[in-house]
């Protein structure tokens, strides 16, 4: 049975673990508190990328020779390998911590079982306290590693009347400047960004996360073209070498019933190469054989205070032909950005969702 100081503890881990989002990936975010024989926090830590020391070991360091006959806190299962670092375990075992308490167990193959050797070890193991906050935290990772492919966030900028484009054809800028540096930010938050070939043809966007002066940032996310066919010009702009490209073709992951690239494919094979978030920034068809396959986890619309009443909509292709066929949204954030309205929503849990 917890302790109050170690739910207290828990929820100062999960706290830390939420440093890491953005920064951790492709691992998961995790959070550690380690608290002395009387109960008193003497050290902590969190994941802050992949290489670095995991929040466990970082804790460790910080409570030095205190952690010994103390317990250890932390938000996900000790891992139970050795990757880019040591087994967590091993640390956690040298340190001559009594007690490890923790959240979520590990879902993946390779890191799992951490439980059962420190109890072999003869340390006391506690799991579930606080599971809840805990898999919030890390929903994007826990979700990928279940469902063996990336959390998919749909990001889209349109007008209050849903068109992403006038009839013409033009569509820059449906969103203002604040709302284009947000995106940055919400690609620097995820290692894939997707989009279609239609859009790549028409926008030629770059797809790189950049500074408001327009320069390269951090780790740049893989590109992932949707091309049927492959037809994406030589000269387009994800093409050059600011950063990784994939041109994903029907020859490689074979059709759907439309005869178009098979989604679930293209999300387990990004999946196998070490995907975990992806963004998904159109267009409207490609967003709606995502949705139509269940592949949509979250979605950012920004929503500009203008109007069109025609042109291409937001979204198409959904299968979708009756109100009661909608997909309910469970929106968890509404703010201006600037002069537009982000509404970041998660897709509710429905029957038969992969």
């Amino acid at each position: 049975m917890a302790t109050p100081s170690e739910t207290a503890a828990m929820r100062r881990a999960v706290e830390l673990a939420a440093r890491g989002a953005g920064t951790a990936r492709p691992n998961p975010v995790v959070g550690a508190v380690v608290l002395d024989s009387a109960g008193a926090s003497v050290g902590e830590g969190w994941h802050e990328r992949a290489g670095a020391a995991h929040a466990e070991v970082a804790a460790l360091a910080a409570a030095g020779q205190r952690a010994r006959g103390g317990t250890l806190v932390v938000t996900l299962e000790p891992c139970d390998h050795t990757g880019r670092t040591g087994p967590c375990t091993k640390a956690i075992i040298d340190a001559g911590v009594r007690r490890v308490v923790h959240a979520v167990d590990d879902p993946t193959e390779t890191a799992a079982g951490g439980a059962s050797t420190l109890g072999a070890a003869g340390i006391e193991v506690e799991a579930g306290l606080l599971r809840e906050e805990a898999e919030e935290v890390n929903v994007r990772w826990l979700t990928a590693v279940r469902r063996r492919r990336p959390w998919v966030v749909w990001k889209v900028a349109s007008t209050l009347d849903g068109r992403v484009a006038a009839p013409d054809g033009t569509s820059r800028w449906i969103s203002g400047p604040l709302s284009r540096a947000d995106t940055h930010r919400l690609r620097a938050a995820c290692d894939t960004i997707i989009a279609g070939s239609g859009t790549v043809r028409s926008d030629d966007p770059a797809l790189t996360v950049r500074d408001s002066a327009g320069r390269l940032v951090g780790d740049q996310p893989l590109r992932v073209v949707v091309d049927t066919h492959g037809r994406t010009p030589a000269d387009a702009r994800v093409r050059d070498e600011a950063a990784p490209t994939w041109i994903a073709t029907a020859a490689q992951l074979g059709k759907d019933v439309e005869g178009r690239v098979d989604l679930p494919a293209l999300t387990r094979a990004l999946f196998e190469r070490g995907a975990r978030v992806a963004l998904l920034e159109g267009g409207p068809r490609l967003a709606g054989g995502f949705l139509r396959a269940g592949l949509v986890d979250e979605v950012v619309a920004y929503l500009a205070p203008t109007l069109l009443g025609a042109g291409p909509a937001a979204l198409e292709g959904t299968g979708i032909t009756t109100l009661a066929g909608a997909l309910p949204l469970d929106v968890r954030d509404v703010r201006l950005v600037g002069p537009d309205v982000r509404v970041t929503a998660r897709l509710a849990a429905t029957e038969g969702r992969p």
